[in-house]
Parts: structure tokens; sequence; C-alpha cells
């Protein structure tokens, strides 16, 4: 089943960065340099970090609407290169956290952002040109 594995990791990524968030305010308000840590709002770490839990949870969301939407629109063209591009694009919110933690390279966010961004052109065009648009029976 086309979508399902979005739909997969969508939810499982979404409960990590939900539970990534609990962690970010727990550092803001309640962690031993709480202050200094909430000073640094848009600086550093703390930016890196925010960065991380926004597009973790903006990435997985979008999976989650790719994987219903593959299983429930007759998409003629570019199913699974939708479906593998989408998940690809995970590598961005874990590339920013792997940088943020280890020093990793950006070159993982590169690779997340620009295969989303692929994914999402590929959908708008499939749709584009499907000619009839109702959905799976």
């Amino acid at each position: 089943m086309l979508g399902k594995r979005n739909l997969i990791a969508g939810f499982f990524v979404i409960g990590f960065f939900m539970i990534y968030g609990f962690l970010l305010v727990y550092l803001r308000d309640f962690a031993p340099g709480a202050a200094d840590w909430a000073a640094s709002y848009s600086t550093g770490k703390h930016f890196e970090a925010r960065l991380a839990h926004v597009h973790g949870a903006l990435f997985a969301f979008l999976n989650i609407m790719v994987g219903y939407l593959l299983l429930n629109l007759k998409i003629d063209r570019y199913q699974s290169m939708i479906s593998w591009t989408s998940l690809l694009g995970l590598l961005m919110p874990f590339g920013i956290l792997l940088e943020l933690v280890f020093g990793a390279p950006p070159v993982f966010v590169l690779i997340g952002a620009a295969s989303m961004t692929i994914s999402m052109f590929l959908f708008g065009w499939a749709i584009n040109t499907k000619k009839d648009f109702n959905t799976k029976e």
C-alpha cells in the first residue's frame, strides 16, 4: 500500500518531535540555567533546537498528508517517487539535530530540504496532470 509507510513514519516522527518539544519547555522553564537558555532564544543552540522541533513537526505532518492522499487519490504518475522523496525529507529536522548534538555537517539538512521540496512539486504536478480527479473506489 503506497502511502502507508508515510503515514507510519509521519505519526512516529511527529510523536518524537512532540516529546522533544516537552524537552524544550523543560529547558526553557525548569532546567538549571533556564534563564540563560530563554535569553538565547534567537541565537545558537536554542535557535537550532527550535528549528529542529518546528521542521520535525511540519515534515512529519507533510508525510501524514502525503500518505493519506496517496492512499485515497488515484494518482497515476510519480507515486513511488512522491512517497520516497517525502520520507527522505525527514532528514532535514534530524539533520538539524545531528548538527546540534554531534556537530554533523549540514548535508543531511540540505538533502532533506531538497527532497521534501521535490516531493511537494511532484505531487502538485501529478495532481495537475490528472485527467479524472475522482477518489479511489
